[in-house]
């Protein structure tokens, strides 16, 4: 997968949470979009607009102050193009040369604002925010923050996104400060993703007082009136398909809710649920839990996905087995190989003695048919040589392997 892939599918994770929002929310409850910042200049492909075109819309700080009658520019190749945002705050750009690298840009009150490079589609078009600051909100930022708490809001998602034999995660913070002022927290926002973790990153379009290093993600305040947003990624390995998640976030979670497209067999349990139901989104079928109660700051949130794609293990098992068996035989057949060359060894030099005892004992025997050997000499001497024969025969019993021409030849001499 391609890194513009990777992103894609973080940009289609963010924005189906937020759509989302209604089906978390109680039956009067009104629909709730992310926030502006988090799509500012992240192009998104769309099929309600013409072939090659591309619509910018200029806003600034929120979704219903919309900049009119202010240019926009997009760079086509180098050159550069000029349009006026209309009453809804839209310029749009038509009959675009597919392939061509594309970049939206406009300056509001010299703040320069741009779009990631893209490329012209060939098909069906592209949308995307330009977002401006808006002063008010800069205002607050001048004014001292003072001690108190936030939350993680309604608008926060944990997002499953099944993969082969591993799951991407999503955390997707909505960081509530309730008062007028900014909030300083008595103790950064800081935690650790579950055992496990791969890759633990921010997610572009996140605040920048969030950070991570290793599996360890920080946010600093203070935190301004309103909603301050974090989006966290990692991957959980599910070699077994199954994936057990235990997270405690560091502030209260006013409404835990919880997405999981239903892939195959896939499926979402927590104890934490208490309420849970399946519905279509964007032609996809969505496994939501939802947990009415407010968590308390520290408390651990365990989830459950089971049933995701994965390759059965019992083939890697079976060769596992066998490989261990193998090594364990060519272990046994070298130190047996070893083992029968000492032997072969012991058994010649046991030869060869009996041989030389043999020599002596029929050289023995010479000398006395010739009278020239000592009754008394003779008799000890062939007792001697006698229990020195039978001593080799033993030690070659314990190291036979089976007669041999060597053990034919003794017995025949």
């Amino acid at each position: 997968m391609t890194t513009r892939d990777r992103t894609n599918r973080r940009i289609r994770v963010a924005w189906l949470a937020g759509l989302m929002g209604l089906a978390t929310a109680s039956a009067h409850a009104q629909l709730q979009m992310p926030d502006p910042r988090e799509m500012s200049g992240i192009p998104r492909p769309v099929t309600d607009l013409p072939d090659r075109s591309v619509s910018v819309r200029l806003i600034l700080g929120q979704l219903s102050n919309n900049i009119t009658d202010h240019p926009v520019e997009l760079e086509i190749d180098g050159e550069v193009r000029s349009v006026r945002t209309d009453q809804n705050g839209r310029a749009q750009f038509d009959d675009l040369s597919p392939g061509a690298r594309l970049k939206a840009v406009a300056v509001v009150d010299d703040e320069r604002l741009e779009s990631q490079e893209f490329t012209a589609p060939s098909q069906g078009g592209i949308r995307l925010l330009l977002v401006a600051t808006d002063p008010q909100q800069a205002a607050l930022a001048s004014v001292p923050a003072v001690p108190g708490e936030v939350v993680l809001g309604r608008e926060s998602r944990i997002v499953f996104e099944p993969e082969e034999e591993r799951v991407r995660v999503y955390y997707l913070l909505d960081i509530v400060n309730n008062t007028d002022t900014p909030i300083n927290p008595p103790a950064p926002l800081i935690f650790d993703t579950p055992t496990g973790a791969l890759s633990t990153t921010i997610i572009q379009g996140s605040s920048p007082q969030a950070s991570a290093s290793g599996d360890t993600v920080r946010v600093l305040g203070p935190f301004a009136p309103g909603q301050t947003y974090v989006q966290i990624g990692f991957a959980l390995p599910a070699p077994s398909g199954v994936v057990e998640l235990t997270q405690a976030f560091p502030a209260a979670i006013e409404q835990l809710v919880v997405f999981l497209p239903k892939v195959g067999d896939a499926t979402l349990s927590s104890q934490s649920f208490t309420r849970q139901q399946e519905m279509p989104a964007g032609g996809d079928i969505l496994i939501v839990g939802v947990s009415d109660r407010t968590i308390p700051a520290g408390e651990p949130i365990s989830l459950t996905v089971s049933g995701l794609p994965h390759h059965s293990t019992t083939g890697r098992s079976i060769a596992l087995s066998l490989a261990v068996f193998i090594a364990l035989i060519g272990a046994w057949a070298a130190w047996r190989s070893n083992d029968l060359a000492e032997e072969g060894a012991a058994r010649k030099r046991l030869i060869a003695r009996r041989e030389r005892l043999f020599h002596d004992l029929v050289r023995l025997e010479h000398e006395r048919q010739r009278g020239r050997a000592d009754e008394g000499r003779y008799t000890a001497r062939r007792r001697e040589l006698l229990g020195a024969l039978e001593h080799v025969y033993g030690e070659l019993d314990t190291v036979d392997t089976g007669p041999g021409p060597d053990d034919r030849a003794g017995v025949a001499a």
